[in-house]
């Protein structure tokens, strides 16, 4: 009986700790979640009250000084403008603009010849976009070109309404188009810092790849390979990011001087590219030898270690606002001893030295020097 009641109280004791941990890890998720949140909406704030304001703006033009009495279009027009993106705001403007026009005009000659009905209110939509599918092809066009010929025909079907709604967009768009011009230097500094996290990031994972690799952790080599792979997604942004910042220094003239600066940053997407693609090449294959028992040599670890020095340099030097064209010194003599180290009779070796001796290009026209030139400035293997 006693042996029973000790089990019994073993087990729950376990439970709850069970239910401890549990609750615990719980929190701790719920916790970075909610950080997550916060980080997310700090990073829309500037949006977000940018399309307030210009949202008020627009309906006050056009309710006080233009005297409309429910200048909803206004509203709406002056936020699907601007959007929560700083690229692409012009075009978006002009197809606003396009489509509304197309619509409340087909609508009024759909209302003026064939009155209001089902068939009319079909026809008049089909019309209505198929006309600025054809002008532009635009998807934004379009669906404004159906949607304001259907409201003037059913919502506000009198002469008058569809002129005012079609210069309520015209307010909307208006006032969208100033607000586009004030843009913040973020967009512009964005791809700059999301390129330096991509380097620190690969730091990582090559320090991480080097350890596993000396000290036969496969476990650790499957982190370091788990790691590289993440890198495709950061690359994603990185391209996101330039393109939104190259629209924000077109767009905006208080950022024309800016636009050198964003074209480096926007120049090092392709090499960066490069780099982690080979990157995830040497992590495979520094998990492939492990797995297969390939002995890596000690001088190739060596190499891996120092390049991921130099990577986190040029990552700092990034983050600094610098192109890392001062590290290339550094890069070339990593280069000129990859060429030294002998090449060893198996696979996995010998990819790891040509992925290494590639990054080392990667790295150099990340910099700023044509591939062309990069690639002969890291000498033949000897």
């Amino acid at each position: 009986m006693a042996d029973r009641r000790d089990t019994w109280q073993k087990t729950l004791q376990r439970a709850s700790l069970k239910a401890f941990d549990l609750s615990e890890r719980t929190a701790r998720r719920g916790w970075r979640s909610q950080r997550r949140r916060v980080t997310r909406w700090q990073s829309q704030l500037f949006l977000i009250l940018q399309i307030a304001v210009a949202g008020g703006v627009a309906w006050w033009i056009a309710h006080e000084l233009v005297g409309h009495d429910a200048p909803f279009l206004a509203t709406v027009a002056a936020i699907v403008c601007l959007g929560f993106s700083f690229g692409q705001r012009v075009s978006r403007i002009v197809e606003i603009s396009v489509g509304v026009a197309i619509g409340v005009f087909l609508g009024q000659v759909f209302i003026q010849f064939f009155g209001t009905g089902v068939w009319q209110i079909m026809l008049a939509i089909a019309v209505a976009m198929s006309v600025a599918i054809w002008l532009g092809q635009r998807t934004l066009m379009a669906t404004q070109a159906g949607l304001q010929a259907a409201a003037v025909m059913t919502v506000l079907p009198g002469v008058d309404a569809g002129f005012d709604r079609w210069l309520d967009a015209v307010i909307g768009c208006a006032v969208a188009l100033v607000f586009a011009l004030f843009a913040p230097t973020s967009p512009v500094q964005k791809p700059r810092i999301i390129a330096a996290q991509v380097l620190h990031e690969a730091t990582g994972t090559l320090r991480t790849m080097a350890d596993a690799v000396g000290a036969n952790d496969i476990n650790g080599a499957r982190i370091g390979l788990r790691r590289a792979r993440a890198s495709e997604e950061e690359l994603s942004r990185l391209l996101e990011a330039s393109e939104e910042g190259m629209a924000v220094v077109r767009t905006s003239p208080f950022l024309r001087n800016r636009r050198r600066e964003l074209s480096e940053i926007s120049d090092l997407t392709v090499p960066l590219d490069r780099f982690c693609r080979n990157m995830r090449v040497l992590a495979r294959r520094s998990w492939v030898s492990l797995a297969r028992k390939e002995i890596v040599p000690a001088a190739y670890l060596e190499l891996i270690a120092d390049l991921a020095q130099v990577v986190a340099e040029c990552s700092s030097e990034l983050f600094a606002g610098r192109v890392p064209t001062a590290k290339i010194p550094d890069i070339v003599a990593i280069g000129e001893r990859s060429a030294q180290v002998p090449i060893y009779p198996r696979l996995s070796p010998t990819v790891i030295l040509a992925q290494i001796r590639s990054m080392l290009i990667d790295l150099i026209e990340l910099c700023g020097v044509p591939y062309t030139e990069a690639r002969e400035m890291i000498p033949s293997v000897r």
